[in-house]
C-alpha cells in the first residue's frame, strides 16, 4: 500500500475514533453539568419550600401552591418519614403512601446534605430526578422528570454527530493534499538512505523542507559524518567512566589475563600505597597473602567475597571476582574506621561493667552480711548506708548512661531559648555549696555585662554548668570554683567553669571528655563521679552546634570553657 494510502487511512481512523470519542465526553459531561445544574437549582427551590413551612403553615396546602408555583412535584416529610404534604396526590392517596424515611435522598437531607437520587417514580411511570433539603420541620422534597434532561442530551448528539461529518470530510481532504506533498520528498530521502547503507557515503540529501521531513533529510546528512565522529564518542565514554571510578569511596582496580593492572582509581592508590601508571605488574602491589590469594581464586575464575587484610594500618575488606576474558576486578572498602567504632564500643562495655562491678559488689559483701549474720545496730547502719551509697552511685552511672545515649542517637533535640546565665550559674553554685563548704571552697560567679544571656536549651544549660561546677567541686581541695562568661569573637557566648584545684596532666587533657576516662581513677571513684560528666557536657554543646576547650596545668587548676554560637535566625 502506498504512503499516500496509509495515511488517508489513518487520518480516517484517528478522526474517526477522536470524533466518537469527543462525542462520549462531551455527552457525558453535558449530562453531568445538567444534573448537577438542575440539582443546584431544585435545591434552592427546596430551601424557598423549606423556609415556608412553618407550623402554622398547611403542609398538605403548601405543597400544592409551591409546585404549582414551581412547575414541580413537592414533597413535605416529616422526620419520621411520614409525608404530610405531595403535590401529585389528594389527602386520601397521600395517607396511603409508604414511608419516606429510608429513601436515599431523604437520609443525606438528614445529616445537612444536599440529598439527590434519580429513579422510576411509581406515581408518575418515568424517570425522576429527586432534590431534598432538612427543614425545620422534616424534609423538603422537589422532583423533576428527566425527560427534559434527556432532550437536550438527545440534541447536543446530533449536533456533535453534524459536526463531526463535517470535520472528517475536511480533515479527509486536508490529509490527501499533505500526502502528497510529504510522499514525494520521502522517496527521494529513501533512495539516499538505500545508499549510505549500502555504503556509499558521498550521497548527502540537498532537499530542504519544514518540520519532520526536513529534519529527516538533516539526520541523514549528519550520518555519514557521525559514523566517525563515533570513535571520539567512545574515547568520551572511556573518560566518563574513569571519572565514576575516581568518584568511588570504594578502591576499584582492573587486571587483564597477562596479569597487568590496567585500571586503578584514586581511592585504590591510596588505600595500597600505589603511584604507578597502569598498566603495570602486580609485582607493585603490596605482597599481603590475603590480597594475592584473592587475585589468584579470581584468574581461576572463583569469585571471593568479604576478605579483610590489614595494609599500612588500614583494615581493608577485599573483594575480587574473575572476568570474562581471564583478568579480574578488585574492590577495596576501608573499614578502618567501622573496626575503630567496634574497638570504642567493647571498650565501652568493659568501661560499664568494670564501673558498675565494684559498687555491686560492695552492696552483695554488706547484703549477705546482713542476711547472715546479726552484727549490732551500729554495724547495720553502717551497711546500710554503704549499700545506700552504692546503690545511689549505680543509679547515676545509669542515669548519665541514659542520658548519654539519648543525646547521641539524637532521641534529644535542644529547643533553645534566650536563658538568664546567672539564674542557673547560681542554682548549679547552690547545689555544690554543701560539698564546697566541708572543703572549705569559695564559689563565685563572673558574668561579663555583654554576656549575662545565652541562646541554649536551659536544661541542657543547667546540665552543663551542674556537671563543671560539680567536677571542679569535686577536683579541687582549697581555694575557689567560679563560674565565669564572656563574648566570644565572631559572636556568641562563652561559659566556663574554673578551680584551683589539683590541675591536669598534658597528656591526660585530651582525653577527659571521653566517657568513663579518669585522670585518678581511685580518687574519681572516691569523690561519687560516674566518669561520664564530661563527656554529657560536650555532647549537649555540641548539640548546640558549640565546641568545649579545657586548660590544666599540674598544681595551677583547671578552665573549661564551653561556647555557644550566636541565634541563628
Amino acid at each position: 500500500m502506498r504512503l499516500t494510502s496509509r495515511l488517508l487511512l489513518g487520518v480516517l481512523g484517528v478522526v474517526g475514533v477522536l470524533i466518537v470519542f469527543l462525542m462520549l465526553v462531551v455527552e457525558r459531561q453535558l449530562t453531568s453539568r445538567l444534573r448537577d445544574e438542575t440539582i443546584a437549582t431544585l435545591a434552592r427551590e427546596a430551601r424557598f419550600v423549606a423556609v415556608n413551612w412553618t407550623p402554622t403553615a398547611d403542609p398538605f396546602l403548601l405543597a400544592h401552591q409551591a409546585g404549582a408555583s414551581l412547575g414541580r412535584r413537592v414533597t413535605l416529610i416529616r422526620p419520621d418519614g411520614v409525608v404530610v404534604g405531595d403535590a401529585d396526590f389528594d389527602r386520601d392517596r397521600m395517607a396511603k403512601l409508604e414511608n419516606h424515611g429510608q429513601r436515599p435522598e431523604i437520609r443525606d437531607a438528614r445529616t445537612g446534605l444536599v440529598g439527590w437520587s434519580m429513579r422510576s417514580s411509581p406515581s408518575r411511570g418515568d424517570v425522576e430526578l429527586y432534590v431534598a433539603v432538612s427543614a425545620p420541620l422534616g424534609v423538603a422534597r422537589v422532583s423533576v422528570p428527566t425527560t427534559s434532561l434527556d432532550a437536550i442530551v438527545i440534541s447536543g448528539r446530533y449536533d456533535m454527530m453534524s459536526a463531526g461529518g463535517i470535520a472528517l470530510v475536511i480533515a479527509l481532504v486536508l490529509a490527501w493534499v499533505f500526502a502528497r506533498n510529504i510522499s514525494r520528498p520521502v522517496i527521494a530521502l529513501r533512495d539516499i538512505a538505500a545508499s549510505i547503507a549500502a555504503g556509499d557515503l558521498t550521497k548527502r540529501p540537498v532537499l530542504r523542507a519544514p518540520g519532520e521531513v526536513g529534519e529527516l533529510a538533516l539526520a541523514l546528512h549528519q550520518l555519514a559524518e557521525q559514523l566517525s565522529a563515533r570513535l571520539d564518542a567512545l574515547a568520551a565514554d572511556e573518560s566518563l567512566l574513569l571519572q565514576l571510578t575516581e568518584s568511588l569511596n570504594e578502591g576499584v582496580l582492573a587486571v587483564d589475563s597477562a596479569r597487568r593492572v590496567v585500571r586503578i582509581n584514586e581511592t585504590a592508590r591510596l588505600l595500597l600505597g600505589v603511584s604507578t601508571v597502569p598498566p603495570f605488574s602486580l609485582d607493585h602491589l603490596p605482597r599481603e597473602t590475603a590480597l594475592r590469594e584473592a587475585l589468584n581464586s579470581s584468574f581461576a575464575g572463583m569469585t571471593t567475597d568479604d576478605v579483610e587484610v590489614v595494609i599500612a594500618g588500614r583494615t581493608l575488606n577485599v573483594t575480587a571476582r574473575p572476568l570474562a576474558d581471564g583478568g579480574a576486578v578488585l574492590a577495596l572498602f576501608d573499614l578502618t574506621r567501622v573496626r575503630r567504632l567496634e574497638a570504642v564500643r567493647r571498650n565501652f562495655v568493659a568501661n560499664v561493667s568494670h564501673e558498675l562491678r565494684t559498687p555491686l559488689t560492695v552492696v552483695r559483701g554488706f547484703a549477705e552480711t546482713l542476711v547472715s549474720d546479726d552484727p549490732p545496730r551500729e554495724s547495720r547502719v553502717q551497711f546500710a548506708e554503704r549499700i545506700l551509697s552504692n546503690t545511689q552511685r549505680m543509679q547515676r552511672i545509669v542515669d548519665d548512661l541514659l542520658d548519654l545515649s539519648r543525646i547521641e542517637s539524637g532521641g534529644w533535640v535542644p529547643n533553645p531559648v534566650h536563658a538568664e546565665i546567672e539564674t542557673i550559674a547560681n542554682d548549679a553554685l547552690m547545689a555544690a555549696r554543701e560539698a564546697a563548704t566541708k572543703k572549705g571552697l569559695m564559689l563565685q560567679t563572673r558574668i561579663h555585662p555583654s554576656a549575662t544571656t545565652v541562646w541554649a536549651d536551659p536544661t541542657a544549660l543547667r546540665q552543663v554548668i551542674g556537671n563543671l561546677v560539680d567536677n571542679s567541686v569535686r577536683h579541687t581541695t582549697n581555694g575557689q570554683v567560679q563560674v565565669f562568661t564572656a563574648l566570644r569573637d565572631g559572636g556568641g557566648i562563652t561559659i566556663g567553669v574554673r578551680d584551683t584545684g589539683i590541675g591536669i596532666a598534658p597528656e591526660h587533657l585530651p582525653r577527659i571528655f571521653e566517657r568513663f576516662y579518669r585522670v585518678d581513677t581511685a580518687r574519681s571513684r572516691g569523690d561519687g563521679g560516674t566518669g561520664l560528666g564530661l563527656a554529657i557536657v560536650k555532647h549537649l554543646v555540641e548539640s548546640h552546634g558549640g565546641k568545649v576547650k579545657a586548660e590544666s596545668a599540674l598544681g595551677s587548676g583547671t578552665t573549661i570553657a564551653v561556647g555557644f554560637p550566636a541565634r541563628q535566625e
